[in-house]
């Protein structure tokens, strides 16, 4: 299965770093951040609307994080 590289915080921007940084200080998972900063262009657009959903504006933190986790086990993704 091809996998998708996780950059390591060297590899990051610094804006990107810092909010990775930040991120994991609260025991939150960076792996989508991580792997989207691979394109640049695509973890802009991404995160354009990915914040803003992420952070229960038009949806609750909880349900969005439920819906995640089972799209997760569907594909028989464990992470």
């Amino acid at each position: 299965m091809a996998r998708i590289k996780l950059l390591t915080n060297e590899d990051l921007d610094e804006t990107t770093r810092n909010n990775v940084e930040e991120m994991e200080t609260k025991g939150l998972d960076t792996s989508t951040i991580r792997g989207l900063a691979n394109s640049q262009e695509l973890f802009n657009s991404y995160f354009q609307f990915y914040y803003p959903a992420r952070q229960g504006r038009s949806l609750s933190e909880e349900l969005i994080e439920m819906v995640r986790l089972r799209i997760a086990r569907h594909n028989d993704c464990f992470t």
